[in-house]
């Protein structure tokens, strides 16, 4: 189906941007577009206005902040965070998933901001970026806000990133003994999420603390809290965790579709859970 006819600005500054958004209620950020677009398509959506962020040079840096966190500008696109030697030397676990998103074309123009900023239950950087703790620094009229990782999804296709606001940058925190992880049940190659799972775990010899957080089984990443209480002090072998991950989806509520009974996810959230700490807990660093 053809676009329906809309208008389209493309700012030089994010003030530009901003001003645009500000005056426009029905106005839409442009990104990637790898979604947008397709959602318009279907008649899903129908912005007045696109605003087209792929001018804005400094929304695409990626660099290491002075207390070492990753700092990733809302523009950076999957294949450059797949080649960026920064998240290498830091968080690797974030190149590796970028590199799992559906295909080249795609990577080379969808962007992690725009991946979060969907808002969609299905999207990989959700839960990982939950799971590793991130501050999302939202840009707007009234100055610049932080809003943590675990805060800034509110529901399907809705975030903190509020009309008339941009989502800037993406504050990793600097890894500190940790080790990463992330796991996913995909439909096919490359196809949609089933339920995914993302960790990060602090170990020496037993597991000290973990980060868990499950995606697919709600409208937002959901913190797998009693299994990260269950893994403080555990053994991280792969029998004591998956042992550990038994019945950690019982009181979750996922919706069934034509892709997974609720029944079938929450079978899938302990699987994927326990592999994503078995792999963070693998990558620790001494």
């Amino acid at each position: 189906m053809l676009l329906r006819e809309v208008e389209y600005a493309r700012p030089g500054t994010i003030e530009d941007a901003l001003a645009i958004l500000g005056s426009n209620p029905n106005a839409r950020a442009l990104a990637g577009g790898q979604t947008l677009i397709n959602v318009m398509k279907a008649r899903a959506a129908a912005p007045d206005v696109l605003v087209d962020l792929n001018g804005l040079d400094e929304l695409r840096t990626i660099g290491i902040g002075g207390d070492g966190s990753l700092e990733l500008g809302a523009m950076a696109t999957y294949s450059s965070i797949m080649q960026s030697p920064e998240v290498h030397s830091t968080r690797p676990v974030i190149a590796e998933v970028a590199g799992m998103i559906a295909d080249v074309q795609v990577r080379n123009r969808g962007t992690i901001g725009g991946n979060v900023c969907t808002g969609d239950p299905t999207n990989h950087f959700p839960p990982l970026m939950v799971a590793l703790g991130a501050e999302m620094t939202v840009r707007g009229p009234d100055g610049e806000r932080s809003v943590p990782a675990e805060e800034f999804f509110l529901g399907v296709y809705m975030t903190q990133a509020g009309p008339g606001e941009l989502l800037t940058r993406i504050t990793v925190p600097a890894p500190d003994g940790q080790g990463d992880g992330f796991a996913i049940v995909p439909i096919g190659r490359d196809g949609t999420a089933i339920v995914l799972a993302a960790a990060c775990v602090r170990a020496n010899g037993t597991i000290q603390e973990a980060r868990v957080a499950l995606g697919c089984v709600d409208a937002v990443p959901v913190r797998a809290s009693e299994l990260e209480s269950r893994l403080a002090g555990s053994d991280p072998a792969e029998s004591a965790v998956r042992e550990a991950a038994k019945g950690v989806a019982a009181s979750l509520d996922p919706p069934s579709d034509v892709h997974a009974s609720a029944d079938y996810r929450r079978h899938l959230a302990e699987v994927v859970a326990a592999r994503a700490v078995v792999g963070a807990a693998g990558k620790v660093r001494r």
